[in-house]
């Protein structure tokens, strides 16, 4: 090797650690800034329960506060700014369960939430996955969490609290529905399949993110040809975690029983066709505006492949709506 060659190896090195410890200094400071911050609110609520604890108590607290400690430091004590750092630490009572990992921007976000399961969830998510302040807004606003625990009981909500969404088995990369309002497409525009299916390539970010994590894109309208006969798969993903391939076939209305048949068709193409070793059996995704539970239910049963069928909406579901769904399969799990 030439000392040239050796000098370039020798600047890569250099700025790849520089790079590292640029990224942990950040990290460390955001650290060391969250657990202040919650340093900070218990002495605000302790003070607080020292004192009257009338209602207004606070907020008169809050107020002298901010302009007290804005004349002797300076920025950074709005009134606004006080009343979140209050509540970090009536949210998260134990240090220990803040995360060195997320910024004071993702607590801001996560304290809007107002179901601890949810915020457990949430700030599980964005440790696992790495999500920015605007993925875990996005996630947040179309409610990952109550789309997930739908499908879940009491127990495994509190696992998905504390766990976050792992992924094991096929089942738990289904949603019902879908979120697809980063598409931009009015509720009651008129589109064809092919348009939907070109807003989900042009916006495959955003896609991959409301898939979940191991996706990985292979590609549209997938050739399949058997006995001189062609068909096309909608959009094709490789998930790495599952080692499987994923179909998935875009329906603009309702979901028609010959849909499955034709799924589970492509399904067992891929298996004997594409295949390699290591790779498990594809699951296949059939995503329409409309389903009647009971034909779907008639029309999967003896289907021995991993077939799914959910609903999509081009709009962002109403909180209140899905917490009523909860509790409705919650009393009815209860009552079995």
């Amino acid at each position: 090797m030439s000392k040239q060659n050796s000098y370039h190896g020798l600047v890569s090195q250099i700025c790849n650690l520089l790079e590292v410890g640029q990224v942990n200094s950040v990290r460390n400071v955001n650290t060391i800034l969250v657990n202040t911050y919650w340093k900070i609110g218990r002495h605000i609520v302790e003070f607080e329960q020292q004192g009257n604890s009338r209602a207004d108590y606070g907020t008169e607290i809050v107020d002298r506060l901010s302009k007290d400690l804005t004349i002797r430091l300076g920025k950074g004590f709005s009134r606004s700014n006080l009343f979140q750092i209050r509540q970090l630490y009536i949210k998260f009572k134990k240090v220990q369960t803040l995360s060195g990992q997320l910024s004071w921007s993702h607590y801001i976000e996560l304290m809007k939430e107002e179901n601890d399961l949810a915020i457990g969830f949430y700030l599980k998510q964005c440790e696992q996955e790495n999500w920015s302040v605007r993925e875990l807004k996005r996630q947040m606003k179309s409610h990952l969490f109550y789309r997930l625990a739908k499908s879940r009981n009491k127990e495994l909500q509190l696992e998905l609290s504390q766990n976050g969404a792992e992924v094991i088995k096929p089942i738990d990369i289904i949603k019902d529905p879908y979120i697809f309002e980063f598409l931009g497409i009015p509720q009651k525009e008129i589109f064809l399949e092919g348009e939907l299916e070109e807003k989900l390539i042009v916006n495959l970010e955003t896609f991959l993110l409301e898939l979940g994590k191991g996706f990985t894109f292979v590609g549209r309208q997938y050739k399949i040809s058997i006995s001189n006969r062609h068909f096309y798969v909608d959009l094709v993903f490789y998930h790495r975690i599952l080692k499987c391939f994923v179909l998935i076939d875009l329906k603009r209305g309702e979901i028609d029983y010959n849909d499955i048949g034709q799924m589970n068709l492509y399904l067992n193409y891929f298996a004997k066709e594409q295949n390699v070793e290591g790779d498990n059996a594809p699951i296949g995704i059939i995503l329409g505006a409309y389903k009647d539970q009971i034909l779907v239910e008639y029309a999967l049963e003896n289907i021995s492949n991993q077939l799914f069928v959910s609903k999509y909406q081009l709009y962002l579901p109403e909180k209140k709506q899905l917490e009523l769904q909860l509790e409705r399969l919650l009393e009815n799990n209860s009552q079995i």
